[in-house]
């Protein structure tokens, strides 16, 4: 069952790497819930839609390693974005419930993205 998370947790991220949000949705259970460092998401149309944002600067991902126990996968990977963002090394934590991803935890560091965000209006 190991090998089946791992299978489905690096599909996932291809298919977010190739900007496929459909196919991405494929693998969220309805229930998902996200924990990142800039927000917590719940529901596979919250974290799809935050998928979106992220699609609209992101150039790739390149997976580097991946690891698994139970009913978890662990991803390490390079997000390359647009400038000036650049390249973000990431780590994402899935947990499996019935063949789906329930619980996304995604550690980063957020700083290029707040950049590229530019400053809050107030």
């Amino acid at each position: 069952m190991i090998e089946n998370h791992l299978t489905a947790a690096e599909a996932y991220y291809q298919a977010f790497s190739a900007k496929d949000v459909d196919r991405m949705a494929r693998y969220l259970h309805d229930g998902v819930r996200l924990v990142g460092p800039l927000s917590e998401l719940e529901g596979k149309g919250a974290v799809l839609e935050a998928a979106q944002g992220v699609c609209r600067i992101l150039e790739k991902i390149d997976i580097r390693s991946r690891f698994g126990s139970g009913d978890q996968a662990m991803l390490a990977m390079d997000m390359v974005c647009k400038e000036p963002v650049g390249v973000v090394r990431a780590a994402s934590l899935l947990t499996f419930s019935a063949g789906a991803i329930v619980h996304i935890e995604l550690f980063c560091d957020a700083r290029p993205f707040e950049r590229a965000a530019g400053p809050k209006a107030r």
